[in-house]
């Protein structure tokens, strides 16, 4: 009988297909997500965005802001992982989309629009899930570097 406790993943084993799959298919949603939503808020003139909701002709900074936020955070869902550099980035850029979608939530409820709020914080569960899955479930292992070294002669002693 063993005595050694049942790990059913080390981070020297390869993490299930499922879980690498699952991921990927939610940081794609969001950076797609974020990467229109941050681009149009950063790029469109902020009279057109205030045609949808007048408090942004007040708090045209913010928007733009809010807009960079949302940007980076897609591209930190997809250039980390793809390139293998520095994919810990990845997960730092989930944290700062929950974030984002708190205080989206909470602008939201403070303005009364209560409707927003289970989008909200869907979306926010879901980069929750992507910066639980890529530090625990399957992270992504950083670009190793290769050595071009020459091979070295043993010599006599």
């Amino acid at each position: 009988m063993s005595t050694s406790p049942d790990v059913s993943h080390t981070s020297a084993e390869k993490p299930a297909k499922g879980w690498s799959i699952a991921l990927w298919t939610a940081q794609v949603l969001l950076a797609l997500m974020f990467g229109f939503a941050g681009g149009s808020k950063l790029f469109t003139p902020i009279a057109d965005l205030a045609k949808n909701a007048e408090w942004i002709r007040d708090l045209p900074a913010l928007i733009r802001f809010i807009g960079l936020s949302e940007f980076a955070g897609a591209l930190g869902m997809i250039l980390p992982a793809a390139t293998r550099i520095k994919p810990g980035l990845l997960i730092w850029a989930a944290y700062g989309l929950v974030t984002v979608m708190i205080l989206a939530t909470g602008f939201h409820v403070v303005r009364g629009e209560f409707a927003f709020t289970p989008v909200t914080l869907l979306i926010g569960a879901v980069a929750g899930f992507v910066a639980w899955g890529r530090k625990r479930k399957a992270p992504i292992p950083p670009r190793t570097a290769t050595m071009h070294t020459e091979p070295q002669k043993a010599t006599a002693v």
